[in-house]
């Protein structure tokens, strides 16, 4: 057998550790044969500590959002009763008599000021409320964001050159002042003045609200990546070979666009909690009595001088998940794209 036959027979050795040809995934040439993209940045996520501490965190948040009400049966207590009325836990200003807001064996997060509701069974119900608006928001805003950013981007011209404007003048529109001065008038197309307000159409109102001009950071995103793969090699063979547009969109481009929009998403939806919760505390979110965390926060800034406790625990709740809903975009970024530096 010849020198060269031996080499050509011979098994490689494996990459040094700390990456494969300079891409930084850690794993061996032998580990990278067979392993799909997906495959990969799972394993690069799984290494990544603050990434999957982060992943239990917001899934814990999830379960509890989605099991609030068999937590309260368990816990015997519900978010609209008024336990410290009915049983005498307030003074004459409407303060917990107990102190740190009533926190005891009973009611493990006190009890609310003026009302006297559970704290306890108002924060999960409240994550409830906030994560179910935020999550709605979310997916429209990118279900949308990512057509129009396709549209744009794989038929360009005059398409996207209109498209292209139409979304400039939404993201002209200063968003705060557009929540909160348009949030009333679509609640009145619905409802009439005279009529109570059911809950639906206040949650309806907001998530519409939210979406008109949250798709438009998306759209863009998956505009740029569409027109810079639209020139590849592999879709002019895909278009040569006689592949219609919505087969290379489906087949080709989207595969290449998914980690982009997933990671978007991910940084999306605790802006949408935080806006919600906003809305809510300034007034034209949720409306009491639906618990909601905006509402928590507008009650316990009245009384943080007299019984700040109440504000404490929604307070910690919510910067909890939007710091490792944040944490985790960074880790899905990071896991998706390698080359990354954070």
């Amino acid at each position: 057998m010849t020198s060269s036959t031996q080499a050509a027979t011979e098994p490689t050795d494996p990459l040094p550790p700390g990456g494969d040809s300079g891409t930084g995934t850690g794993l061996t040439a032998t580990e990278l044969i067979g392993r799909s993209p997906g495959s990969l940045a799972w394993t690069r996520f799984k290494r990544d500590r603050v990434g999957i501490a982060c992943a239990v965190t917001v899934l814990a948040f999830i379960l509890i959002a989605f099991a609030a009400p068999l937590i309260a049966k368990l816990y015997g207590k519900d978010p609209y009763q008024l336990y410290g009325q009915d049983r005498g836990l307030l003074n004459s200003y409407g303060i917990p008599l107990k102190p740190n807001g009533g926190v005891d064996g009973d009611f493990w997060f006190g009890v609310e000021p003026n009302l006297g509701r559970d704290v306890f069974t108002l924060l999960i119900y409240g994550i409830r409320t906030s994560l179910f608006i935020s999550l709605a928001v979310t997916i429209v805003s990118v279900v949308t964001g990512v057509l129009i950013g396709l549209v744009q981007g794989y038929m360009h011209g005059k398409v996207d050159y209109f498209l292209g404007r139409f979304s400039d003048l939404m993201l002209s529109f200063p968003q705060q002042l557009f929540f909160i001065a348009f949030t009333p008038v679509i609640v009145a197309l619905f409802v009439s003045p005279r009529d109570e307000e059911p809950t639906y159409v206040r949650i309806v109102a907001l998530i519409l609200v939210q979406f008109l001009l949250g798709w438009m950071v998306v759209g863009r995103l998956v505009r740029a990546q569409v027109l810079s793969l639209r020139e590849r090699e592999f879709i002019e063979a895909a278009r040569l070979s006689g592949a219609s547009n919505w087969r290379i969109i489906r087949k080709e481009v989207l595969p290449n666009i998914w980690s982009t929009v997933l990671v978007q998403a991910t940084l999306l939806l605790p802006a949408n909690v935080t806006a919600e919760a906003g809305l809510s505390f300034l007034g034209v979110g949720i409306q009491p009595p639906t618990p909601d965390w905006g509402l928590l926060f507008q009650s316990g800034a009245s009384y943080f001088e007299s019984d700040v406790t109440f504000m404490f625990f929604p307070g910690i709740a919510m910067l909890i998940f939007v710091v490792a809903f944040n944490l985790l975009g960074d880790s899905v970024r990071d896991a998706l794209d390698p080359k990354t530096v954070r």
